[in-house]
This record gives structure tokens, C-alpha cells and sequence, in this order.
């Protein structure tokens, strides 16, 4: 079996002398999509920013390709081809829906600016119509589109999405979910997922962990993990949207 494309070895993180993560241990291989479902605090997204490099563990090692990232400012990181789409979106209020796709595209150099403008107007028609309007103007669901395609111009070899799925209409939500397994099918994108919502996460992936206290406590696949009882009595209790 190949060497996964990102894998997480013991890792531990602090804030202070608050410890965040606690010796964890997962992969992602080329082509998978994985979610990382766990409650509010579990720490998921904590371990999303470990692997970006903001915090740095203090502890383990974090390997893309083979190659040791746990040191490396997050830069550096994503111009081997890592990209993330943050938890709150965190778009750029101020510039248009255009220029917010340009900011993605500056780690490629835009060298295929106009053919990625154009695929990206494909996945999320509302953003072409949107592309002069300031991105702080836009609804919550298509500033998370827009956080999408900013991270998706900067074509990465991981994708990286922090709670997706949060404050928005189970509509959009089922829109954004459909695009990142098209994504995955047609192109091969490698995605790891950090989600709340359990029943959308695990549907989606190949496989998924669980994370309670900074502690991965289960992982399996996807379907395997929605169907064990102790995940559905904690994370899909009234969840499935």
C-alpha cells in the first residue's frame, strides 16, 4: 500500500499549558475524502490549524508526501499544494467576489486564472453573478461557496474544510456537500473534513474519525461509523438533515 498523502504521527498541541490535541494519530490517502466529526471543543479544528502550521505541534509529527511540514510556516505549507477553507469562512469582506478568487489564485502565480475563474463559476453559478459584489455583502451560503473556490484556485493537492456546514440552510448545505463529492469523483480531489454535522460527514466519506477531549476515540468507514450505535446516540440525535 502507497504512502498516504498526509499523515498525522502522536501529535500533541498546547495553547499555553492548555493541551488541545492529545497524541493523535490519522491519514488521509491520495483520493479519499475523510471526515473528523467530534462535539463543539473536541478539537477538530484545532487539529486542522496543527496541520497548517498555526499552532505548530509541540509534539508528534505532521507528513505531507513523505516530507516533515510539523515546523514549517503555513505559507510554506500551502504552496506544496495544501489549501484550506476556514471555519467562519473568513473570506475578505472588503474586496469583490473576483478578487477574493485572485487571493487564491496567487500561490499558482495565475498561471490558469481564466480556466480555474471559469470551473469555479461551474461549481457555484451565484458567484459569477456575484464577481463585482463585495464578499462581506454576500449571504452566509455563498460566502462559503466563495471560501471554497478561494482555496480551490490555488488547485491543491489537499483540501482541507472546517465546519462546512455551519449556520447554514440544509439547502445550501446539501449543495456545498454535492460539489465536494463531485469534486472527489470527477477530479480525484484529496479532501479531509472537519464537520458537526455527523450524518452529512460520514454519508460523504470513505473514512472518518472520531475526536472527543483532543483524543481520536473511533475511526472506520464512513457508512461503517454512521451506523454504530454509540455515533448515532452522540452526534445524530435529530441531526440528519
Amino acid at each position: 500500500m502507497s504512502a498516504p498523502l498526509l499523515a498525522v504521527d502522536g501529535v500533541e498541541t498546547f495553547y499555553g499549558k492548555i493541551q488541545a490535541l492529545r497524541g493523535v494519530e490519522m491519514e488521509v490517502r491520495e483520493g479519499e475524502i475523510v471526515s473528523l466529526i467530534g462535539a463543539n471543543g473536541a478539537g477538530k479544528s484545532t487539529l486542522m490549524m496543527t496541520i497548517c502550521g498555526a499552532p505548530q505541534a509541540r509534539n508528534g509529527r505532521i507528513i505531507l508526501e513523505g516530507r516533515d511540514i510539523s515546523r514549517m510556516p503555513t505559507h510554506q505549507i500551502m504552496r506544496l499544494g495544501v489549501a484550506q477553507s476556514p471555519e467562519g469562512r473568513r473570506i475578505f469582506p472588503r474586496m469583490t467576489v473576483l478578487e477574493n478568487l485572485m487571493m487564491g489564485a496567487a500561490v499558482t502565480d495565475g498561471a490558469h486564472f481564466e480556466d480555474d475563474l471559469a470551473r469555479m463559476f461551474t461549481l457555484f453559478p451565484v458567484l459569477e453573478r456575484r464577481q463585482g459584489q463585495r464578499g462581506g455583502t454576500l449571504s452566509g451560503g455563498e460566502q462559503q461557496m466563495l471560501a471554497i473556490s478561494r482555496a480551490l484556485m490555488s488547485r491543491p493537492r489537499l483540501l482541507l474544510l472546517d465546519e462546512p456546514s455551519l449556520g447554514l440552510a440544509p439547502l445550501v448545505v446539501r449543495q456545498i456537500f454535492k460539489v465536494i463529492k463531485e469534486l472527489n469523483e470527477s477530479q480525484g480531489l484529496t479532501v479531509f473534513l472537519v464537520e458537526q454535522n455527523a450524518f452529512h460527514a460520514l454519508r460523504l466519506a470513505h473514512r472518518g474519525y472520531v475526536m472527543v477531549n483532543g483524543v481520536i476515540t473511533m475511526t472506520g468507514a464512513g457508512k461503517e461509523l454512521l451506523a454504530r450505535e454509540e455515533v448515532r446516540a452522540a452526534y445524530l440525535e435529530g441531526g440528519a438533515h
